[in-house]
């Protein structure tokens, strides 16, 4: 292109000192040669050609277009953000050349923010599945009964951990029953699978039955009320909270750590991430990891649980709590001066430190009815 321009500007001279030579009758023909001069000034031709052309002809702006369409083509398929114009390079030179916009670019990038904002106010609400995964069937001396697998999975999310429980009929019939007996409007459009006197083990019954349940607990989560009553979120993660308590009373580390942290997804899924039972389960897995000598998590429980704690003043875990984490931040090299500033006034207004109890005291005499 500028090959182009430097051509066109060569006869644009030419034909210029012609006319003069004849105006002046045969005046002196210019010392230099026409090649030098426009070297001398091709600084100052670049400068004042920065930005836009808006002088070649149409068939040399449909060539350039062209050229111009496929490399931009190329940047926006690559998600490049646009770059400046020609005008606002003009600008910075202190002459302003009128930008040729394209009407395609610029339709094509509205288009797509138009597109976005519409995606993100039409996002689904993210929302809890139950599943089934698997049944089996349990022979004990003077019972037989299936054991099914539910998992509990949040739509539009990957968990690297599944949160898991599994549960017999008659754990689901006791749940039906309270629900029944405390939100009986609500539970009157809720079906249950009722109980069968004969074939409950075949497959067909099984399957039948693991689609019900699905349904059933799916039915229950819609509805406010039942799903934060206390009669739901227990069915899901007291049994894991009784048997993790019991592991960790007969020093079986390891296997309570597993059962606190199923506990904990559990109450994560079902969104009772700042109850008292949250609390428990946070001071189960920092237990757990402080006895394993997994001193860095056990400092992160503790901090998670003081976070929640943050705003109450007064809290029998508290205590305890921030004991653990300031021995903690001292074993890991961690800040421990906040802690040590509320332990200093928590001692002011209560017992002294010697008569509070240490979290695994707390975590032992803790009454999980």
């Amino acid at each position: 292109m500028a090959a182009r321009i430097l051509h066109r500007l060569r006869h644009a001279l030419a034909s210029e000192g012609g006319r003069e030579e004849r105006a002046h009758g045969g005046s002196e023909a210019e010392d230099f040669p026409e090649s030098s001069e426009l070297e001398d000034d091709t600084e100052g031709l670049s400068t004042r050609l920065s930005g836009t052309l808006s002088f070649t002809s149409h068939e040399e702006e449909e060539e350039e277009d062209e050229e111009n369409e496929e490399e931009d083509g190329a940047g926006e398929e690559l998600g490049e953000p646009p770059q400046a114009t020609g005008a606002a390079a003009g600008a910075e030179d202190g002459e302003w050349s009128p930008a040729v916009e394209r009407p395609g670019s610029s339709l094509l990038t509205r288009q797509l923010q138009e597109l976005w904002r519409k995606s993100r106010g039409n996002l689904a609400p993210q929302r809890l599945l139950f599943e089934v995964t698997s049944a089996s069937v349990v022979s004990e001396r003077s019972s037989k009964y299936v054991l099914y697998t539910i998992y509990l999975i949040r739509s539009g999310r990957f968990d690297k951990a599944p949160a898991a429980i599994t549960r017999r009929y008659s754990d689901f019939e006791r749940l039906n029953r309270r629900l029944r007996c405390r939100f009986g409007c609500d539970m009157a459009g809720i079906a249950f699978p009722r109980k069968r006197l004969r074939r409950n083990f075949t497959a067909e019954t099984i399957a039948k039955r693991s689609r019900a349940f699905e349904q059933f607990l799916s039915h229950l989560h819609s509805i406010a009320e039942i799903r934060r009553s206390p009669e739901f979120l227990e069915f899901f993660f007291l049994q894991d909270l009784r048997a993790a308590q019991r592991l960790t009373c007969t020093g079986m580390y390891r296997e309570a750590l597993a059962t606190w942290a199923n506990a904990y997804r559990l109450q994560d899924r079902l969104g009772v991430c700042s109850s008292g039972r949250f609390l428990l389960t946070l001071a189960g897995l920092a237990v757990c990891h402080q006895e394993l000598d997994e001193l860095g998590e056990a400092h992160g429980c503790c901090e998670q649980a003081l976070q929640l704690l943050e705003t109450q003043g007064s809290h029998p875990l508290l205590g305890p709590f921030l004991q653990a984490h300031v021995h903690l931040a001292w074993k890991v090299g961690k800040d421990k001066r906040r802690s040590e500033a509320r332990l200093q006034d928590l001692q002011e207004a209560g017992p002294p430190l010697q008569q509070q109890p240490t979290l695994k005291e707390c975590l032992i005499k803790e009454p999980l009815e």
